[in-house]
């Protein structure tokens, strides 16, 4: 189960300058999804949605655990983070989990994903340039990953919300 029972995001400010705005529709995001997984056994949150679609709120967990790795350690902070789940034979092993996975662990996984992403950003300014490129050579503003998170999270929360409702009923942003 994940532990967390009641909704506990705080709604985005609306008269926030840009950065509190842009880290709290992000916050907003994230708890939205850590939301859906609430009162779910490991086995529901690995259940596929309607076949043949592989997609699970696990997955979709493991998979946001990734994209934060990748934007804010990778392409900001210039790391070499490797993939959590993700391997040669299995480019989207995030989005496969196993009997053997559960919320304990994948949860961890992300929170931990989460808080680097935090600290990473702190340390910089909306304006500045990533040390990870684009498939073009151009790097990224802070600005621009903020954003590109936000819509990563609220597509996949589209996905959650259905997923969510297939597997009991529930239904709510």
């Amino acid at each position: 189960m994940t532990g967390v029972t009641t909704d506990e995001r705080s709604e985005p400010a609306i008269t926030a300058a840009e950065r509190p705005m842009l880290e709290g529709w992000l916050d907003y995001h994230r708890d939205t999804l850590a939301l859906k997984c609430v009162g779910l056994s490991d086995a529901q949150l690995r259940e596929a949605s309607v076949p043949p679609s592989q997609l699970s709120l696990l997955g979709l967990i493991r998979h946001m655990a990734e994209v934060e790795r990748q934007w804010f350690r990778n392409v900001m902070a210039g790391e070499d983070a490797k993939s959590l789940y993700c391997t040669d034979e299995d480019e989207d092993g995030d989005f496969h989990p196993t009997e053997a996975d559960s919320w304990e662990k994948a949860g961890a996984t992300w929170r931990a994903e989460v808080d680097a992403a935090r600290e990473i950003a702190a340390k910089h300014g909306l304006d500045d340039l990533s040390v990870g490129r684009s498939r073009k050579g151009e790097q990224f503003n802070l600005r621009w990953i903020y954003t590109h998170m936000i819509e990563e999270y609220a597509r996949h929360n589209g996905h959650a919300d259905l997923v969510r409702e297939r597997i009991d009923g529930t239904t709510g942003d």
